[in-house]
């Protein structure tokens, strides 16, 4: 058995705090779990450190800077591909011959690079990029951002066809899958819904006593949400929200301020996140976008009690029975109203076991690993 990998990720996956970071982490500890040695390739930018916790899980782990100065955005080649770009990634791949996964498009410079021609190739993605980039310049403010996410997600359409250059695509979700299957039906594509923290249901049994939202609130799809949300549901009801998450725009913030019944808890710990999650009595779950598997959908359903979220949310996936389902804001109302007292018992747990069972880590890491045999 081939027991050697090497996974090139866009972040470096560590903390665990964001959906692509869970996905990934997650992935190489049950990897690590399983005896197979992950050479991780992590490109550094932003406030995120070198850590210690993922050469615990690792073989080896490397580090590249990200080249974000301008110039790259001149290129031809999408932004999030050209500022990864790295002669010193591709030397320490072929210092073997192990299999490579490809975490998410950006990452895919050297997919089709002659050099790695005979070398064992996945892809995985986490959203269909030019899709994702174009929703999130609608709901973005800033015209200058606005103009940058519609000209990276054109970028990203046409270099996605390097892809083909792959063995196999791992979608998240079914509805990406078939997207996969029907324009690149050359390449074989698999259904693998992303990792996550959690090896067994983890739902405390009882009642909270406040309705939580929460996400990384800087990018536009959440704090998007977490406004409608506001001004057309949780502007109506009375009992106690929190809204917590990565880095809330200020407008946000003022928002917030209006409402003596709605707390704002930034920038938390990952301890801290988890036991908000653990200890609400709601999940309330909201998106305009139907890209990727929303890995903050995951994380309430094994450690949260009861969730709401609109059909968007859990789009191409199969967990619609596990969560009541609200569209219009008169639906969410009427849910949380419904919720709100109503204890989460024994019995919820164990339906929600059945309900998440194609979630489960241990199965996805053996269909992994039997793909890079």
């Amino acid at each position: 058995m081939q027991d050697h990998l090497h996974i090139i990720s866009f972040d470096i996956p560590y903390p665990a705090n964001y959906g692509g970071a869970i996905d990934v982490f997650h992935k190489i500890r049950c990897l690590h779990q399983q005896g197979i040695k992950v050479i991780l390739h992590c490109f550094a930018y932003g406030v995120r450190k070198h850590a210690a916790e993922l050469e615990e899980i690792c073989d080896a782990v490397y580090y590249y800077k990200r080249d974000s100065s301008l110039f790259n955005q001149l290129s031809l080649l999408p932004f999030n591909v050209k500022s990864r770009i790295s002669k010193v990634l591709k030397q320490n791949l072929l210092k073997d011959n192990y299999p490579i996964l490809f975490e998410v498009l950006h990452t895919c410079y050297l997919l089709n690079d002659p050099d790695l021609k005979n070398r064992k190739k996945l892809f995985r993605h986490s959203n269909i990029e030019h899709d994702y980039f174009f929703e999130l310049a609608k709901g973005e403010r800033s015209f200058l951002k606005k103009t940058y996410l519609k000209l990276e997600a054109n970028k990203l359409k046409r270099f996605e066809k390097q892809i083909t250059h792959s063995n196999c695509i791992l979608s998240v979700s079914e509805k990406d899958l078939n997207y996969f299957k029907a324009t690149y039906p050359d390449t074989p594509s698999v259904y693998l819904p992303s990792f996550h923290g959690f090896d067994e249901l983890q739902c405390k049994p009882g009642k909270g006593n406040y309705i939580l939202y929460h996400g990384n609130l800087s990018v536009s799809e959440n704090y998007n949400a977490a406004i409608w949300l506001i001004e057309n549901v949780f502007s109506k009801i009375t009992q106690p929200i929190i809204i917590a998450g990565l880095n809330p725009p200020k407008y946000l913030v003022e928002t917030i301020k209006k409402y003596v019944h709605i707390t704002l808890k930034q920038n938390c710990s990952e301890e801290e996140m988890q036991t908000l999650i653990a200890d609400a009595q709601i999940h309330c779950l909201y998106t305009e976008q139907s890209t990727g598997l929303k890995l903050k959908l995951l994380n309430v359903l094994y450690s949260g009690r009861f969730v709401i979220a609109n059909t968007m949310m859990i789009t191409g996936t199969q967990l619609s029975a596990a969560c009541h389902i609200a569209n219009s804001a008169e639906e969410y109302i009427n849910a949380l109203h419904s919720l709100f007292s109503k204890e989460f018992t024994e019995e919820e747990i164990e339906n929600r076991k059945a309900l998440i069972d194609s979630m489960d880590n241990t199965e996805k890491t053996k269909k992994l690993i039997g793909l890079f045999q």
